[in-house]
């Protein structure tokens, strides 16, 4: 008897940990990595902006905390995460079964495919192992990107790995990269719609297989953090419904 009661005790100690775990954050430290545009980058004045920041800003008003973004390179961005440099990680990342075994995702917050991108000289329709073979393809380190191309085009491709996307970009518009392949919105906004160079998408944009492209994107909190993922969804919800999710959404990807 006194063994069940020691249990149940801390079972309620556990819970009430728990269950103030949210509760008690006056401030959510959320690692980001900076630039992606237009998902997160920085303003001329030097200024924190993009999709991710303004609606992560604004549930975390809702839930009642201040955000503090920290900035992370992408190829440490979980490790951070789990080594608790921050509470959460918002910052383009896919939600797939590979990420799940580390870290707990809020629900999908939008859903971005992915594409190919070249310069309108490059003569190629659309992507496959026959038109990429003997072609240098960039992508980012450790995304769903850097995976699916390098399972299904790495025999046949040289492939270079860069630690940001404008890394990325700098090396197209010198010439050291033949085309690459990233999420459709930075694509589009770096590359083509860039008045200095002369940028094109290959193909249709790609969601499939969802083994590499996932679930939409989502904010990865530790897997304890239960509490605080519940946070984040309700206030998501809230945005949703509200109609801020939807003119946050505007600003950066015009009216669906």
């Amino acid at each position: 008897m006194k063994k069940l009661l020691s249990v149940s005790l801390i079972g309620l100690a556990v819970a009430a940990a728990s269950s103030a775990q949210a509760r008690d954050y006056d401030e959510v430290r959320i690692g980001v990595d900076v630039p992606y545009v237009p998902m997160e980058f920085r303003t001329p004045e030097g200024d924190l902006t993009g999709f991710d920041i303004e609606l992560g800003n604004a549930m975390c008003e809702e839930i009642g905390v201040t955000c503090e973004w920290i900035e992370q390179e992408w190829d440490g961005i979980i490790p951070g995460l789990l080594s608790r440099n921050y509470d959460a990680v918002m910052s383009s990342m896919t939600i797939n079964d590979e990420r799940r075994q580390q870290v707990l995702f809020s629900d999908p917050y939008i859903t971005m495919p992915s594409a190919w991108f070249a310069a309108s000289d490059l003569d190629i329709d659309e992507a496959n192992e026959e038109t990429l073979e003997g072609l240098t393809i960039g992508v980012q380190r450790g995304t769903l990107q850097d995976n699916y191309v390098t399972d299904n085009y790495g025999s046949v491709a040289d492939i270079s790995r860069y630690s940001t996307a404008d890394d990325m970009v700098l090396d197209m518009d010198a010439q050291r990269l033949d085309i690459v392949f990233l999420d459709f919105p930075i694509g589009q906004s770096t590359l083509v719609e860039n008045e200095d160079a002369d940028y094109t998408i290959v193909g249709e944009k790609i969601t499939e297989p969802k083994e590499y492209f996932g679930d939409g994107f989502g904010i990865a909190f530790r897997q304890r953090d239960e509490a605080l993922a519940e946070k984040f969804n309700e206030a998501l919800a809230t945005l949703q419904e509200n109609g801020t999710y939807d003119e946050i959404h505007a600003r950066y990807f015009g009216e669906e």
